[in-house]
């Protein structure tokens, strides 16, 4: 393997420990995406956190192919794409009409426009060191924006003083994720692939701390979704799959409230009427 000889192994390591976990977070949505097969219904999953997710995967493999010797990089990268494309076009199939228009705006913003612009500007401005400088910090903005995503999240938790809809193991992985990569990064000197993750890191703990400060709260949920306004329900749409299942979690207990409200409204047209017969007999 170019770059990553047995007289190095610690970057070795910890490349394959990241590829091993980055894989199960890549798979991590099956489970949303076997419950829209089952359905034949997006329902109110968003289709974001995957088209920015492939975005994501495209750009380092670009990034891995501009620096050379970053076989591990693109080997998870390229599983990456080929994941979130499928997952696209699941969510395409089974899609409302409006939502389908939307996904593929924005697939063609981000994976058509913006990355052939990038593409374009970086082969064309740029050679060498100073090619692989440009799209290495490319990178890190766009990695600085998906770690930033659960900060969303972690505002709801507080707000609400329930971790209903922030899954720990999910957290914990994405943080031994940004582990593997900083190691990555750190033993081959990548600062592009180190940097991002050192915030990855910083955001898996909080994240984990705050679900320990919270993981005992006896409020009910029902009293967490309430506190919650349907407008601010659209959390960490740069993130991935849970972002999406919370939406789903939040419209089916909005719905069932709903529902709840109607059937007392009934009850009490039925028990009007009923009063009503009988002062008409009286």
């Amino acid at each position: 393997m170019a770059g990553l000889s047995l007289e190095q192994p610690l970057p070795f390591i910890f490349g394959i420990l990241g590829n091993i976990i980055s894989f199960m977070v890549f798979l991590s949505p099956l489970p949303t995406f076997y419950r829209i097969y089952r359905k034949k219904s997006t329902e109110g999953f968003q289709s974001v956190p995957y088209v920015v997710a492939l975005s994501s995967c495209m750009l380092l493999i670009y990034y891995a192919l501009v620096k050379t010797n970053a076989v591990l990089l693109i080997t998870i990268n390229s599983f990456g794409c080929f994941i979130e494309t499928a997952y696209i076009t699941i969510y395409l199939i089974y899609a409302t009409k409006k939502a389908r228009i939307f996904c593929i705006q924005i697939f063609v913003l981000l994976n058509v426009v913006a990355f052939a612009a990038i593409v374009l500007l970086t082969r064309l401005a740029f050679t060498g060191p100073d090619r692989v400088t440009v799209v290495g910090w490319i990178c890190v903005g766009f990695s600085l924006c998906v770690f930033a995503a659960p900060l969303s999240i972690i505002r709801l938790v507080i707000r609400t003083k329930s971790v209903e809809f922030m899954p720990f193991y999910l957290s914990f992985f994405l943080t031994l994720n940004a582990i593997a990569w900083f190691g990555y990064g750190f033993f081959t000197k990548d600062l592009y692939v180190e940097l991002p993750n050192v915030l990855g890191f910083v955001f898996g703990v909080v994240q984990m701390v705050v679900y320990m400060l919270y993981k005992n709260n006896n409020n009910k949920k029902d009293a967490a979704v309430a506190a919650v306004p349907e407008h601010r329900v659209k959390i960490a749409e740069l993130s991935s799959a849970p972002a999406s299942e919370l939406q789903v979690s939040l419209e089916e207990k909005d719905q069932n409230k709903r529902s709840m409200e109607d059937s007392q409204d009934t009850d009490k047209n039925e028990t009007a009427y009923e009063e009503g017969h009988d002062i008409s007999a009286v």
